[in-house]
């Protein structure tokens, strides 16, 4: 696509007329099949219009973005790299939450063309807007969102040649700390079956004491493994199943000592019942939480869970956008809360539920799953707000991750230092994320 000049006019056509962003006519974004329906929503048939109208600014700020574009790296997951270019010889990275979003980014892209990027929370809002008729404004296309709002702060830093952190407002700290998401059992011996044995203890135990011996001070291993006969459906586990849980944790907490903090997932998979039995027989190992022990869509399903065990329990990876949030915070559903900066809206809808949290007395520990772009756009939100105390990093298993940008490794000591560079501050390898691009993929460029 050709990069518009500043008196360039962008026409997104519909079955109405033309729809014009500014300048003097000279082409149309028609290589997106959803330009028509994207230009209605912004000003035929939607009336709540957040696109420029060229808003009066310096015009040593009026840049505008001439492409959005997203790229699949096969990572151990599947991280969606998102680029937002612009007229001013800038192009800044983000990283949307893994999973069909290239689809959500396209349709997304005929209303960004054209627009200012340093109005990173207008466009976040006017994005959502955009989504407001496909039912996207709290669903899983605020994953595009937040890798596109990433972005443009990117952007923004390194016009201005400010970080993100000092684009949010400053910091509360000068580093991170980093709890690692350990796998054991039968993630490490994929052809162990599914009994009791394949999920050892002692297994547990040895890993948690590796990851320990690394540096981190802080681990969290996943306790929903098979163990046993069970009818799944039910969501319920027997006596057996819940003691073996217990010898797990117990296992762990012995080896490493009282210390670290220690934390166990059960990812949404069980009743309120079975999650309440397990809750309480672990309130003696000092847990730091137990994680999505029921369904995510029923907030006093939580609550209950909530009040009724001092195992203290975190949610929130799978809510999105502060109004989500809400109920979980305001009728104590949750002691820890969890939101995915890479899903929940981006750095500064993170940022709305932080402070919601913080006005609750609830501290965050963010979800995070993501390449170095993600975390390190993570360690910048984390780093602005008071009550984040911990951020997950899921990538102990791949071996190349320090490869994906230059320079010594983020993590140190169970901690990452808060970039001071313009934008992320991260200095990507471009050629290591393009020779793991998932198949069809395009090569990103920066």
């Amino acid at each position: 696509m050709r990069v518009p000049t500043d008196d360039t006019i962008i026409v997104f056509p519909t079955g109405r007329g033309s729809y014009l962003v500014g300048g003097t006519v000279e082409h149309s974004v028609t290589d997106s099949k959803y330009h028509q329906l994207v230009a209605e929503m912004k000003g035929g048939i939607e009336w709540r219009d957040l696109s420029d109208g060229d808003m009066e600014r310096d015009p040593s700020r009026s840049a505008k973005i001439t492409d959005v574009t997203c790229h699949v790296v096969g990572g151990n997951f599947p991280w969606n790299v998102i680029t937002v270019e612009t007229d001013a010889g800038v192009t800044g990275v983000g990283e949307a939450f893994n999973g069909p979003i290239s689809e959500h980014v396209e349709y997304l892209r005929p209303g960004l063309v054209g627009e200012n990027p340093y109005d990173v929370e207008r466009l976040e809002e006017h994005m959502t807007q955009l989504l407001s008729g496909l039912g996207g404004g709290v669903g899983y296309s605020q994953a595009a969102v937040s890798g596109i709002e990433t972005a443009l702060w990117d952007v923004v830093g390194k016009l201005t040649g400010l970080p993100v952190y000092q684009l949010l407002g400053g910091k509360f700290r000068d580093e991170v700390r980093i709890y690692c998401d350990c796998h054991a059992g039968e993630h490490l011996d994929a052809g162990s079956g599914k009994a009791f044995e394949a999920y050892d203890p002692e297994a547990y135990a040895d890993a948690a004491a590796d990851v320990v011996d690394e540096g981190f001070d802080a681990l969290k291993f996943d306790l929903d493994v098979a163990a046993g006969d069970a009818d799944t459906a039910t969501r319920r586990l027997s006596n057996a199943a819940v003691q073996h849980k217990v010898d797990v944790v117990a296992a762990v907490r012995e080896r490493i000592g009282d210390e670290p903090a220690l934390a166990f997932d059960l990812h949404w998979n069980f009743t309120v019942e079975t999650a309440l039995r397990i809750a309480r027989e672990l309130e003696a190992y000092d847990l730091a939480w137990l994680e999505d022990p029921v369904p995510p869509e029923n907030a006093d399903a939580h609550r209950r869970v909530t009040e009724g065990t001092s195992t203290p329990i975190l949610a929130g990876e799978n809510l999105t956008r502060v109004e989500t949030f809400l109920p979980y915070l305001t009728e104590g559903a949750m002691d820890v809360a969890a939101p995915d900066i890479q899903k929940c809206g981006g750095l500064a809808e993170f940022r709305r539920v932080a402070a919601l949290a913080d006005a609750v007395d609830v501290p965050v520990t963010p979800h995070n799953v993501s390449s170095p772009i993600g975390t390190v756009a993570s360690v910048h939100a984390c780093a602005s707000v008071p009550n984040a105390f911990v951020l997950e990093w899921h990538a102990r298993d791949v071996d190349w991750w320090d490869d994906l940008y230059e320079g010594a490794p983020l993590i140190e000591d169970g901690r990452i230092t808060v970039p001071e560079g313009p934008g992320l501050g991260l200095d990507i390898d471009v050629d290591a994320y393009n020779e793991r691009l998932a198949a069809g993929e395009e090569p990103i460029d920066l």
